[in-house]
């Protein structure tokens, strides 16, 4: 009985195992499928990124620090020029990663249509009407969204600055003082109380460093005290 019994066991143990393995398999097979659409994704996203190349040739002392943290990003930087008029922003969609991803092809799409179709200039009334575009696009869906986006957006002319912001600021270095240009406290997206954007105006000096950033690293957690950098 007893040899019998362990055979029995043994078998029972074999074919858990086997299963187990189908299991991983199959795990592994769609972990596979899904990595390999995010990378897809992620070619579609970075084709509406501004190639580093057309930013070095309007900004030769320029950067771009760009970390997506899951592949795909909610937040995009983007860039058109029309003259001798540069526009230059950052952004922070709602969402991370895939969800996130998507949100952001349809606000750099909205910012170009604004901009390069609707010819407006003006960096508050380039948010203004992206809000009202993007607004447009989230009340034909069944389903109530409530996704935007934050975003440091400004326009460089010659040595002359415009600037506009949801939520994020522009800040500039000059004379080793930096400087805060002061974004709205709304965001692009489904707002109550919405306002007209403001537009602040800069004349640039020589040397002067302008940064645009989203609140990415800013709000990573670490430290003793778990708290935001």
């Amino acid at each position: 009985c007893f040899v019998a019994f362990g055979i029995f066991a043994f078998r029972k143990i074999k074919r858990i195992n086997e299963e187990i393995k189908e299991r991983n398999l199959i795990v592994e097979q769609k972990n596979k499928e899904i990595t390999d659409s995010i990378q897809y994704a992620k070619r579609i996203q970075n084709s509406i990124l501004p190639p580093t190349k057309i930013i070095h040739e309007a900004f030769p002392d320029s950067f771009v620090l760009y970390l997506p943290k899951d592949i795909v990003a909610g937040d995009f930087y983007w860039m058109e020029k029309k003259g001798n008029k540069s526009f230059i922003s950052v952004a922070d969609c709602t969402g991370h990663g895939v969800p996130g991803a998507m949100v952001s092809v349809m606000c750099s799409t909205a910012l170009t249509k604004t901009v390069m179709e609707l010819d407006i200039n003006s960096p508050n009334e380039i948010l203004d009407k992206t809000n009202s575009l993007l607004e447009e696009r989230f009340e034909r869906s069944e389903e109530e969204l409530q996704d935007g986006m934050d975003i440091a957006l400004c326009t460089i002319e010659n040595m002359f600055l415009e600037f506009a912001g949801a939520n994020n600021s522009l800040y500039y270095i000059r004379d080793n003082e930096l400087v805060e240009l002061g974004a709205d406290k709304q965001p692009i997206g489904k707002y109550i109380n919405r306002k007209p954007f403001r537009k602040h105006t800069l004349e640039l000096k020589e040397n002067d460093c302008i940064y645009l950033f989203t609140d990415g690293f800013a709000d990573q957690f670490g430290g003793e005290k778990g708290k935001k950098f």
